[in-house]
């Protein structure tokens, strides 16, 4: 009978405290747990209170399994007796989580108050009926998840195994043996994606292949893009925002599956206050896009937004730029700029607090100083100090500033909107991601330590052939501290071995160095 024999950090490499082994040495392991053997199947069981991602996590859970093994594993809003089962849930609101913990069978106090941190812990005889259970226990909704799909990974179901077609390995049995494991806090707190330029490529496919019926991006194309971002274990979707496709907020069910994910919304450096001004604003309906002349019809416009997102867990872009992310227009002289940007900036930031009713530090803001927004901020511009300024790099792959020693001391932090996709003038760059993997190092961490540890996005076209930048980046933000420059390097390699086996390791190296090499003397979209 063929097992399933693999050696797996559970997750980043950085986590060597802890293993997740599968082979077929696993069962004369106190720590095994078999998800499908022989005469086992197990129980995944959450709390039916439970935030619905959980639900959701589950359920890809027990499909990763089936795919695997072939073998469909039974599902339970609640703990059931069995041989063995899996519990997974938020400490919060998983009531056999709570239990366990209060009669000592394992602690979760590492986790309560945290940030997206798990414990992953096999237990015997965590109650009457049951012989062992699997406990992935989250510190809130995202930890939960990323937990229980940190196994699917370890068990060889890439995040990539519907964007890329990666190859999941066939087995009749699957065992693991998992010691009492307690990940980090990430990195970076927000760390996503920002969908840009996806007229000729995710826009046409979807409109023509995945929402025939719809004839445009919708709930299920954003599905699968946050189901992809929890695999990931990043958090955060800025959407795409061209004219050619659907304005997400346009979807109200958009809203819905972002939220049933776990995944936080944002908005480009243009978008203030989650209002994509490139194809949503109406002048026939709602005027001019100036706020000069125009300045009720435009804070109207943006307070309806808030109000309609406020249930949800967003961070907010404060901005004002023109249509087609173009200067707005206003004065020529730099302090009526300012103080027109000033102005803007402090009404969002009212509109925020009205319809969330929280303290207005306790709202996650996000300011960018891109184009000309740089030169007003560097004339004087009063940003509060908790809005996190967000770094842009030169279009080409190097952070044109960094938090000087007084901005470092903001209570915002700072944060960075790195490209691997890019369209505009000079040069586009939009065929194949070329940037290289040491300079993306290179930058990244120098900014986060310059404190760019709050947000991070990522220009990442649509997605299709940044395919690679989108996990290296998303990687790092999740725990930079795995990274030196050395796997940095290597990190493609690492990235196809764990996709395609290890059978061409050294060719593939070979190949991903003549590729940036070739890439960095000249980018093949500029000859």
């Amino acid at each position: 009978m063929r097992i399933f024999s693999l050696l797996i950090l559970l997750v980043v490499a950085s986590a060597l405290q802890s293993q997740v082994v599968v082979n077929e040495n696993v069962k004369h392991s106190k720590y095994a747990f078999p998800l499908v053997a022989s005469k086992i199947k197990a129980t995944v069981c959450y709390d039916a209170n439970d935030y619905p991602v959980v639900k959701k996590v589950a359920e890809l859970f027990v499909s990763d399994i089936e795919n695997v093994t072939g073998q469909r594993l039974k599902l339970a809003d609640e703990w059931k007796k069995g041989k063995t089962v899996v519990i997974v849930g938020t400490i919060e609101k998983n009531q056999a989580i709570r239990q366990l913990a209060s009669n000592g069978k394992i602690d979760i106090s590492p986790l309560e108050g945290a940030w997206e941190r798990y414990l992953i812990q096999t237990v015997n005889h965590p109650f009457p009926g049951v012989d062992k259970a699997l406990i992935v226990a989250g510190s809130d909704r995202r930890g939960t998840a990323y937990g229980l799909l940190s196994i699917s990974k370890a068990i060889g179901v890439s995040p990539w195994y519907w964007w890329a077609d990666a190859p999941i390995k066939q087995q009749k049995q699957v065992s693991v043996k998992v010691d009492k494991f307690i990940s980090k806090t990430p990195s970076v707190k927000f760390r996503g994606i920002f969908i840009n330029d996806e007229d000729w490529g995710l826009y046409r496919w979807s409109k023509r292949n995945f929402e025939k019926e719809r004839g445009n991006f919708g709930p299920r194309t954003y599905a699968k893009v946050c189901e992809l971002l929890l695999r990931l274990q990043a958090n955060y979707l800025c959407p795409a925002m061209h004219d050619a496709s659907m304005a997400f907020h346009r979807i109200p069910e958009n809203r819905l599956v972002a939220d049933s994910f776990a995944i936080v919304m944002g908005s480009s450096h243009c978008e203030p206050l989650l209002f994509n001004t490139a194809s949503e604003w109406k002048r026939d309906k709602m005027g001019e896009w100036d706020y000069i002349n125009n300045k009720e019809g435009v804070n109207k416009v943006l307070k309806s937004r808030v109000d309609e997102c406020a249930p949800f867990e967003n961070v907010y872009t404060l901005a004002l730029r023109g249509l087609h992310d173009r200067a707005m227009n206003a004065s020529n002289d730099m302090d009526d700029r300012k103080k027109m940007l000033q102005e803007a900036l402090m009404a969002q930031r009212q509109m925020l607090v009205d319809a969330i009713g929280k303290r207005a530090e306790d709202i996650p803001q996000a300011f960018t100083p891109y184009k000309e927004v740089l030169d007003v901020y560097d004339q004087g511009l009063e940003l509060p100090d908790d809005v996190t300024i967000i770094w842009p790099d030169d279009n080409y792959g190097y952070i044109k500033r960094l938090s000087s020693p007084k901005e470092q001391k903001r209570s915002g932090r700072s944060g960075v909107y790195y490209h691997s996709s890019y369209l505009g003038k000079p040069h586009d760059h939009l065929w194949m991601n070329t940037t290289s993997p040491t300079l993306m190092y290179e930058e990244l961490r120098k900014a986060y330590d310059m404190t760019a540890d709050r947000i991070w996005l990522l220009n990442a076209g649509d997605i299709k052939s940044c395919e690679f930048a989108v996990d290296y980046f998303l990687t790092m933000a999740f725990d930079i501290d795995s990274f030196n420059f050395e796997r940095a390097a290597n990190y493609r390699t690492e990235w196809l071995c764990g996709m395609l086996g290890d059978d061409y390791r050294a060719e593939y190296q070979d190949v991903i160095n003549s590729f940036y090499k070739l890439a960095f003397a000249r980018k093949p979209e500029f000859m």
